[in-house]
């Protein structure tokens, strides 16, 4: 026969075929894992602001603020979400 000039696979051939495999396989377990797990776990920009507000109640139970200062940066926080960037200045 004309197409089994050989006999048989070299080495790298059958190796390059696992590592090709291997690597598909690979990708598409991560594609699934990102579009079925990872919005799951993402966070969203209210439980930022959420843990910002508890970390502020927080430090106003230790005494490490003031009430002013308390209310001072309430209302910052409050300024932000309201634009929609969670950034500080």
């Amino acid at each position: 026969m004309m197409f089994w000039y050989g006999g048989s696979w070299a080495w790298w051939q059958a190796a390059l075929m696992w590592l090709i495999m291997i690597g598909f396989w690979g990708f598409v377990i991560w594609i699934v894992y990102h579009f079925v797990v990872s919005p799951i776990r993402g966070t969203r920009s209210e439980d930022r602001d959420d843990s910002a507000r508890q970390i502020l109640a927080e430090r106003l139970a230790r005494g490490a603020i003031d009430v002013e200062e308390y209310r001072r940066l309430r209302d910052e926080l409050d300024q932000h979400r309201s634009v929609g960037t969670g950034a500080t200045r």
